[in-house]
């Protein structure tokens, strides 16, 4: 009943578990995306770039998330946004393995 009296998004608001839990996500895939960066920038191969890009996506579903705990994101967008950044996540590993296979010698040579 007392929901019905507060103003604004729920979530942000009921939910300090929910915050923490983002609020972790987004130090730590910001944190494994600038190491990404930095492997892309020591080694700037096609695979790197990839799971560096990758690693960016995960940076940008904590932001989504963000946003919809905030209420600047309804939850149908973020749904949308979150399912088609986990496919372009899987595909851009996916695509990463691939190049990384087909460019690498054999362990025999």
């Amino acid at each position: 009943m007392t929901a019905a009296l507060v103003s604004g998004p729920p979530a942000t608001l009921h939910s300090p578990a929910l915050l923490s839990v983002l609020g972790l996500a987004a130090l730590g895939t910001t944190a494994v995306f600038v190491l990404g960066l930095v492997a892309y920038r020591r080694r700037p191969t096609r695979p790197y770039l990839l799971v560096t890009l990758a690693l960016g996506m995960l940076v940008a579903r904590t932001v989504v998330g963000l946003a919809t705990v905030f209420g600047y994101v309804s939850m149908p967008a973020h749904h949308v946004v979150e399912h088609g950044l986990d496919f372009l996540i899987a595909v851009s590993v996916l695509c990463a393995v691939y190049t990384a296979g087909s460019a690498e010698t054999s362990p025999s040579e």
